[in-house]
């Protein structure tokens, strides 16, 4: 098994201006990766998996805000067909980039790895035959030419829970929260064995899981993007190594519902975050 977790510390101090340059400096990076992409007709394709509220879609957007429009994918496939749901590898090949192209996967074929199963929305030998088969599908996939990042954004169980009643409570995400997400939640320990099996059957060498603890969204963000544009090779690359950040700040900003909060101390700040979708 090949599990990648991340080391996150050189973010442990962050304040929402050390954040925006930080920001800033990877997503020049990640124009340069896509117009190598482009110019060099590759197919670069990047799963975003997790546990509901761990900050996939927000990743994404992050990921995405200044690239060129006409040359990446945002993939978020809704509820299968029957016939998809009795063709699941022919469902998500669909969706594989072409040349000159990035695919952001809101979700992938990795639903059946755990979702589907736990929720009952595939048999027991669905599960099975996808489980013995994704490595090689994955393998050819890479051999015509994908180049495939597997992303998992994990987070505490308190901290989910903080999230989701966040959720619930906002005028502007309350839609976010689906009767099934309220489900899920509930399934905690059968998503973790699930997660773990799945890790101990498709964390291949040439195909690892990349772990991001995404208690704080914007650390988990950045995180991420450095291991992509480290992982990955392009024309004029330029190894960013992470801003120092001083452990004397006192003066950090936060926001919940709009509502912004300036001035606060570093673990009134860690506090405030807590309860915020956005961060």
């Amino acid at each position: 098994m090949k599990l990648i977790s991340l080391d996150q510390s050189e973010y442990k101090r962050l304040d929402a201006k050390a954040y925006a340059i930080e920001k800033r400096r990877l997503q020049i990076e990640l124009l340069k990766l896509q117009e190598d992409v482009i110019k060099n007709n590759r197919k670069l394709c990047i799963v975003f998996e997790g546990r509901d509220t761990a900050g996939k879609s927000s990743a994404i957007k992050f990921f995405s805000e200044y690239l060129r429009p006409n040359n990446f994918n945002y993939i978020q496939l809704g509820i299968p067909s029957k016939w998809e749901s009795s063709h699941w590898f022919q469902r998500w090949k669909k969706v594989i980039p072409k040349e000159g192209e990035i695919s952001f996967l809101d979700r992938s074929w990795y639903t059946r790895a755990i979702t589907e199963p736990i929720m009952g929305y595939c048999t027991e030998n669905q599960y099975r035959l996808f489980m013995k088969k994704v490595n090689g599908w994955e393998k050819k996939l890479i051999d015509e030419g994908v180049e495939l990042i597997k992303f998992y954004f994990s987070l505490s169980k308190d901290q989910q829970a903080r999230r989701m009643n966040a959720r619930k409570n906002s005028q502007l995400k309350y839609w976010k929260l689906s009767k099934n997400d309220e489900k899920i939640v509930t399934k905690w320990d059968a998503f973790t064995l699930y997660k773990q099996q799945m890790f101990n059957k498709t964390a291949t060498e040439e195909s690892p899981w990349i772990s991001i603890n995404s208690n704080n969204k914007m650390i988990g963000r950045l995180t991420s993007l450095r291991y992509l544009l480290i992982k990955t090779s392009y024309e004029n690359k330029k190894i960013l190594k992470p801003a120092r950040y001083s452990k004397g700040l006192t003066s950090y900003s936060a926001s919940i519902e709009g509502v912004k909060f300036d001035n606060l101390t570093y673990e009134q700040f860690m506090i405030i975050t807590k309860y915020s979708d956005d961060t």
